[in-house]
C-alpha cells in the first residue's frame, strides 16, 4: 500500500499510454522514424507498440508511470498523482513535468600512448588484426588512457567525433560515453570507398567479427550501438547512393525485432541475415569458429560466402523480409 494514492488511482495511472502521455504533454520533445517515436533530448530513447526503452541505459517500461519514474525523476507516488490527480489526460491544463537532467557535453576518452592491449582484446576475440588496425589508423578504435578500454568512435560528415561507444579490455564493462549522439555510429567504410549496401549491426565488435568472417563482401558495416534505428535512419539520409540493406541484428527477441523494423524501411532492399550455426552474435559465431574450428561451421562459412556473392542477384521481392545465413 503506498500512503497517498487509493489502488484505484495507480491502476488507472498505469492504464495510459505512453505514446498518448509523449505525443500530448512532449509534442516539441519527439520525433517519428517509421512506426516508432524518439526523444530529441535521449537520443537512444524509443517508443514503440506502446513500450519504452531507453536503449543506451539498457532500461525500459511499459507505461507513463515508469518512465516518469525512472526518466524524470519522479518518485511513484509523485508519477501516480502527476497522473491521474488532476485527471491529466482529460485536462485542458497541462502539468508541468519535471526538467530532464542537463545533458553533459560530449568529449572522447583521452587516449593512451599505446593501444596494444585495444589490439589484444579485440584478437583475443577473434578479430583480424589488419582491419583493427585499419580502425586505428583512421581514428575509429583506439585505447582510453585511464582505464585501456576500447574506444569505438562515430564521427559526422566533418570528420568531427559525435559518439563513442566504450568497452572494457577486461571484464563486461560497456556503456557510450556521455553527450553521446545515437545518429553517429561507428562505421567500417568499403574496402573500394563506395558502395549500395550497408550491413547493420548492434555493436561494432559484431562489425569488426563480420569483416573478419566476410572480408570479401565489400560494403558499409554499422553498428547502431543499441537496437535503436537512430544511426541508421541518419547514415541512409546521408548515403543516398545505398539502396540495400543486410540486417545482422542479433539472434534473439531485441534483435529479431529490430531486423523486422529495418524490413519495413521505405526505398530501400533489406534482407535479414543470421550468425552462422545458430549463434546468437556474430562475435559469438567467430569465436565459436576461431576455437572450436567445426567443420560443419567452417562449411556453413563457405556455404554463405556464395550466398554473398550472389546477393546482388536477389530481386527486390526475394530481399525485403528474406533471411539468409551470412
Amino acid at each position: 500500500m503506498h500512503r497517498g494514492v487509493t489502488p484505484e488511482q495507480i491502476a488507472r495511472a498505469k492504464e495510459i499510454n505512453i505514446e498518448d502521455y509523449i505525443l500530448k504533454y512532449e509534442p516539441q520533445n519527439v520525433r517519428r522514424i517509421g512506426s516508432a517515436y524518439y526523444l530529441k533530448d535521449h537520443d537512444s530513447f524509443e517508443i514503440s507498440n506502446g513500450l519504452w526503452n531507453w536503449h543506451s541505459r539498457e532500461i525500459g517500461g511499459k507505461n507513463v508511470v515508469d518512465y516518469l519514474i525512472k526518466v524524470r525523476g519522479y518518485s511513484f507516488v509523485d508519477a501516480v498523482r502527476h497522473l491521474v490527480g488532476d485527471d491529466v489526460l482529460s485536462s485542458n491544463t497541462a502539468p508541468k513535468p519535471k526538467l530532464p537532467p542537463k545533458k553533459k557535453p560530449f568529449a572522447l576518452p583521452a587516449r593512451n600512448g599505446s593501444n596494444e592491449r585495444a589490439i589484444a582484446y579485440l584478437e583475443s576475440r577473434g578479430i583480424d588484426r589488419r582491419h583493427v588496425l585499419a580502425c586505428i589508423e583512421n581514428g575509429s578504435v583506439f585505447e582510453s588512457a585511464k582505464w585501456h578500454n576500447c574506444v569505438f568512435v562515430g564521427r559526422d560528415d566533418n570528420g568531427k567525433a559525435r559518439y563513442a561507444t566504450i568497452r572494457g579490455t577486461a571484464g563486461d564493462f560497456k556503456r557510450d560515453a556521455d553527450g553521446s549522439d545515437k545518429k553517429y555510429g561507428f562505421i567500417i567504410p568499403p574496402i573500394s570507398g563506395e558502395g549500395d549496401t550497408v550491413a547493420v549491426f548492434e555493436s561494432a565488435v559484431d562489425a569488426l567479427s563480420h569483416q573478419t568472417l566476410y572480408p570479401e563482401l565489400d560494403c558499409w558495416r554499422l553498428s547502431l550501438g543499441s537496437t535503436s534505428l537512430a544511426a541508421l535512419t541518419h547514415f541512409l539520409e546521408r548515403h543516398g547512393e545505398v539502396k540495400k540493406c543486410i540486417a545482422c541484428t542479433d539472434n534473439d527477441k531485441a534483435g529479431n525485432l529490430a531486423a523486422s523494423k529495418i524490413l519495413a524501411l521505405p526505398g530501400i532492399e533489406a534482407i535479414r541475415s543470421f550468425p552462422p550455426a545458430g549463434n546468437k552474435d556474430w562475435n559469438d559465431a567467430l569465436v565459436a569458429i576461431k576455437n572450436r574450428n567445426k567443420p560443419s561451421l567452417i562449411g556453413q562459412l563457405e556455404e554463405a560466402k556464395t550466398i554473398a556473392a550472389g546477393i546482388n542477384g536477389l530481386s527486390g521481392k526475394e530481399r525485403n523480409g528474406g533471411s539468409m545465413c551470412l
